[in-house]
């Protein structure tokens, strides 16, 4: 399909939803971490600051294993400066604190969300961001799976899952098609039968049970959302107390595209973490295309919605807050009391609990957790998916 006079250019697509994705980050005068860049980094290293590049195994690897996709120049791929798999996020970037993580479509691959999440918060300074860009599925090839609820995610949590669990491929493979994002956009309902599927259901028993019986990974979609299921699923963790961010942003699916976006950070009052994750599911359009004057009502909900977000907006990216978290979400997980007394000379001296410093203390500090990592110059410690 030929080009249209008027529209953007790749490069220009990509830098608009570049800024929109990073709008009030300090990109310059910040540490941080992105999940899965790829070719196309959100993060440039010509940004300025320092930003560390995560993935699920290094770059030669990542060539390899991309050398026939016709969609990316395997030459582009970005360096990876850490390997986050069998360890925590926490060991693979040498115990570090950071200022924000960001990650795009890659929170959808996850086999363990509630894990995944813990990891994020465990790495953020107490004023520390994270952002993710996730797939809305009612515009992309999960158009015919629904939104994932609380038991799967659970379930995947008390199985510490590595690989994604049988559920989640059948769902995916039983139900993935080749859908056209803008028919999806414009028709009432697309027929299931007028679209080609991924994968047979032969193939689909095939790979659940490849990772029952040998724990083989299978790249999927393990999770599926739409703003609102969302919304609804991390409001739900956090009341469970299994995790503790709060939404501080979001920007809704534009039209003709395929995802939505969140910025959340960590918080002490649960009431302002359930209220922030009730003002993003209401924000969440669901006017559809072919409802009489559905453009108009979801143009006008976009700009009360962004009103709403300016009258609501408590945080500051970087600035401390009242809201902000009192306690490391969990202790680093090399942590040891001997060490951190012995780098802590004055926690020794005054003979205060090294534990107990540390978690109300010492982690709001960027205090160092052990001689070596001292010794190398790097901030304190504390305590993946593949593409």
């Amino acid at each position: 399909m030929a080009k249209e006079d008027n529209a953007p250019s790749i490069d220009e697509f990509r830098d608009k939803r570049r800024c929109r994705l990073l709008k009030g980050l300090n990109v310059k005068d910040s540490v941080g971490v992105e999940i899965g860049p790829l070719c196309w980094p959100l993060v440039r290293r010509s940004d300025g600051g320092e930003i560390i590049y995560v993935d699920h195994t290094d770059t030669p690897h990542l060539r390899e294993k991309y050398r026939d996709d016709p969609n990316l120049d395997i030459n582009e791929i970005v360096d990876v400066d850490a390997v986050w798999g069998r360890n925590t996020l926490h060991e693979a970037i040498k115990g570090r604190y950071v200022d924000y993580v960001v990650a795009s479509h890659v929170v959808e691959h996850v086999p363990d969300l509630v894990t995944w999440l813990r990891e994020l918060a465990a790495v953020l300074k107490p004023t520390g961001e994270v952002r993710l860009a996730v797939p809305d599925r009612r515009y992309t090839f999960d158009y015919f799976r629904r939104e994932s609820r609380l038991p799967e995610v659970l379930a995947s949590y008390v199985a510490r899952a590595r690989v994604p669990q049988p559920y989640s491929l059948l769902d995916h493979c039983l139900s993935a098609a080749e859908v056209s994002t803008l028919d999806a956009w414009q028709k009432k309902r697309i027929d299931p039968r007028s679209v080609k599927r991924h994968h047979t259901w032969q193939g689909a028993l095939h790979l659940a049970r490849d990772a029952f019986e040998n724990g083989t990974y299978h790249d999927v979609h393990c999770w599926v959302f739409t703003p609102r299921s969302f919304a609804k699923l991390i409001a739900e963790l956090c009341e469970m107390e299994l995790v503790d961010f709060a939404c501080e942003g979001f920007f809704d699916t534009l039209r003709n595209e395929i995802e939505f976006s969140v910025v959340m950070r960590r918080s002490r009052d649960p009431q302002y973490i359930a209220e922030s994750w009730r003002r993003m599911a209401q924000a969440a359009s669901d006017a559809t295309p072919e409802v009489p004057f559905g453009r108009t009502r979801r143009k006008l909900r976009e700009l009360c919605n962004s009103r709403d977000d300016e009258k609501s907006a408590a945080r500051v990216f970087g600035q401390h807050s009242e809201l902000d978290p009192d306690e490391p979400i969990a202790l680093p997980p090399n942590f040891d009391a001997r060490e951190y007394l012995a780098v802590n000379t004055d926690v020794a001296a005054a003979g205060v609990d090294p534990i107990e410093h540390y978690q109300h203390f010492g982690w709001k500090e960027g205090r160092a957790i052990r001689r070596s990592l001292q010794a190398q110059g790097s901030p304190a410690p504390i305590a993946m998916a593949t593409r």
